[in-house]
């Protein structure tokens, strides 16, 4: 029960549902001293609490947690948000002398906490005219567009996917550089001073996993929280409106599905997002793997106090 000695700051990564809160508090619980730091694209918007799998009041009060209800639904968040954020997180966990324990699932956001990545600018009259050509022309016609004046970013984005491709078109035309060029790369992983490790499940196991704990948060009162949260003015941001579930929920309360039908999409989708996760954190040679039966405390704790220590 000593404070976790001085070292390098640690990152618990995986896909949803697979354990990372609870094997990160598990560790804070064995060595107190560990500060626990979102990197969850979804947790950061206030009362998105059941569906983003967000720690309870009483696990927040036990460890110090950060990056959690930061905005509110309706504001748009950011990885350049992200890590301006995060300045100010490690400067206030280095003057208690605590050490920082990253946890999420959100790729992107990891990378930027773990590598600091060099992030382009916002031209929002550039990104204005995008969305609305993309509204008219459709995406696959951007992408073509993106396709010729920066091929490799191109490659990184399906063709469908509006939201990234009116992003990487933004970049290149307010900033006159290509989207893919800022940084190293997302295909480069230089070393890090961070460990990271990552829970790792069988594909069946994982989705069982995935369609339980859908099925708590519904019995946990999710249809009440998106009608408080989602369903009022103003409406969610284009950042948050993409968070699994919520619009699904949406759709249920507005009589537009059956709750049964909402729950099957909600659990589909998750469990697209979670092969995501995976193929994104899978590419990244740092990482740790530890596989996983059944319970990560049990099988994994042991491990990773023992990782920490050297």
């Amino acid at each position: 029960m000593n404070p976790p000695p001085h070292g390098p700051p640690l990152a618990i990564v995986g896909p949803t549902a697979s354990g990372k809160s609870s094997l990160a508090l598990a560790l804070a619980r064995c060595q107190p001293g560990w500060e626990l730091v979102s990197v969850d694209s979804m947790q950061v918007y206030r009362g998105l609490d059941i569906g983003t799998a967000k720690p309870s009041p009483a696990e927040r009060d036990e460890v110090p947690h950060h990056l959690l209800d930061v905005v509110e639904p309706h504001e748009e968040w950011s990885v350049a948000d992200l890590q301006l954020h995060l300045g100010e997180v490690r400067r206030d966990v280095a003057e208690r002398g605590g050490r920082l324990l990253y946890v999420g699932g959100t790729g992107l956001y990891l990378r930027a906490a773990v590598d600091g990545l060099d992030l382009p600018g916002r031209w929002p009259q550039t990104r204005a005219a995008l969305e609305a050509r993309a509204a008219v022309e459709g995406p696959r016609t951007l992408h073509r567009e993106l396709a010729s004046l920066d091929p490799q970013a191109a490659a990184r984005v399906e063709p469908d996917n509006t939201r990234r491709i009116v992003r990487a078109l933004e970049v290149v035309h307010g900033s006159g550089r290509t989207f893919s060029g800022y940084g190293p790369g997302l295909d480069r992983y230089p070393p890090v001073d961070v460990v990271q490790v990552g829970l790792r499940w069988e594909r069946a196991t994982l989705e069982r996993r995935i369609a339980q704990r859908v099925h708590a948060m519904i019995e946990a009162g999710w249809c009440d929280e998106v009608r408080r949260t989602w369903s009022s003015q103003p409406p969610p941001s284009r950042t948050a409106e993409i968070a699994v579930g919520y619009r699904e929920v949406a759709d249920h309360l507005a009589g537009h599905r059956t709750l049964e039908a909402a729950v099957e999409a909600i659990v589909v989708r998750t469990r697209q997002l979670a092969a995501r996760q995976m193929r994104w954190f899978r590419r990244d040679p740092r990482i740790r793997w530890f596989d996983v039966a059944d319970d990560p405390v049990a099988e994994v704790l042991p491990h990773l106090m023992e990782l920490v220590r050297t």
